[in-house]
């Protein structure tokens, strides 16, 4: 038990402990407890109950040496088991284990946190960055990828093994989850054509590449051939050619859409990602022409609000200048920094906007 005594750091230990405890603060649960005279109960520095008085307080390093003082726990902040935060994260690892193995209940999983299936899901959002139904769509996506990509299994096999309940299901979200057919995929895009072209904009020269499903690709730049070479790392083992006479239009298009972007558009797009960059990159669309957000509120409104530097690295791997306006995120001090195809066309494109 710890007292002061005279002793100048054993005083400053005791006040810095004192003003945990006031603050309630979570990252000293576990370094130390408190102790109410008054009560007879021992508590967490974080526990939510009414403070004590100064003089009814009493500090100890361990929850034994407590007990051993003759004080009970807390019922309120269970200072008897680990700390708040370490069971609730325990919680969701147990969860995403659960979706690992397909047989997660969320109704469960909040019950054994102690808490209603919606509260839980909060929980699981803040500590992952995605709600369980998305993690567990993550999952069924990687596993339907990896078995496609080693190509053991058939496309039904693979169906059912990736946790879809049925074919139907799965090739809804094919599109979306491979960005191409199952079989197109499983050959790892071989055999799929890209046409692309150039034109002249106001920032210089723009390639616009398409597949069958749509313009895959709007890169910017000032050099045609370091243009290609940028097309080829990104479709390695599609073919890419040069495209007929009629897709100038469709360039055309592009180039009206990078003069007079609050114009809006209605291009078809081949949008090809991550889960997690997809939605970023729809919130990005939802950013109003004219109007920016910085990358932490972007990270927010996709439901992974410390996932601010993962929403920068969404933006550089975005192959759709312009039509995905990454070009609409600052910095939390509103400046311009870090667009894939340079900070000067960014200020130019938001200044079109205005």
């Amino acid at each position: 038990m710890y007292s002061a005594d005279g002793n100048d750091m054993l005083m400053n230990e005791t006040a810095s402990r004192m003003e945990a405890v006031r603050a309630r603060d979570a990252a000293a649960d576990g370094v130390f407890f408190y102790a109410v005279l008054t009560t007879g109960v021992f508590c967490y520095p974080s526990c939510a109950a009414r403070p004590a008085r100064a003089e009814n307080l009493r500090f100890f390093d361990t929850r034994q040496a407590a007990a051993a003082a003759g004080y009970r726990p807390c019922r309120r902040c269970r200072p008897d088991l680990a700390p708040r935060a370490q069971r609730r994260a325990e919680a969701v690892a147990a969860a995403c284990r659960a979706i690992e193995t397909g047989h997660f209940d969320l109704a469960q999983a909040g019950a054994q946190a102690g808490l209603a299936p919606a509260s839980f899901t909060r929980l699981f959002r803040n500590v992952t960055g995605v709600s369980p139904a998305a993690y567990e769509a993550a999952r069924r996506q990687h596993a339907a990828q990896t078995s496609l990509r080693a190509g053991a299994n058939t496309i039904t096999d693979t169906i059912y093994q990736a946790g879809f309940s049925s074919s139907g299901r799965f090739y809804e979200a094919a599109d979306t989850m491979l960005g191409m057919t199952p079989g197109k995929f499983r050959a790892g895009g071989a055999g799929e054509t890209i046409d692309h072209a150039t034109g002249a904009c106001f920032l210089g020269t723009v390639l616009v590449a398409a597949s069958g499903r749509g313009i895959c690709a709007i890169l910017l730049g000032d050099d045609t051939g370091a243009l290609l070479a940028d097309l080829r790392a990104r479709f390695p083992r599609a073919a890419l050619r040069e495209a007929a006479p009629e897709f100038a239009a469709r360039v055309a298009d592009v180039v009206r859409l990078i003069e007079a972007p609050k114009a809006g558009h209605s291009l078809p797009l081949d949008i090809r990602g991550t889960a997690f960059q997809r939605r970023v990159w729809q919130a990005l669309r939802d950013i109003p022409a004219g109007q920016t957000a910085s990358y932490q509120a972007v990270a927010a409104a996709v439901g992974a609000p410390g996932a601010a530097r993962a929403v920068g690295s969404a933006c550089a791997a975005n192959p759709l200048a312009v039509a995905v306006p990454c070009h609409r995120v600052r910095t939390a001090a509103g400046a311009i920094s870090g667009y894939r195809w340079g900070p000067a066309r960014k200020a130019a494109l938001l200044a079109r906007e205005q």
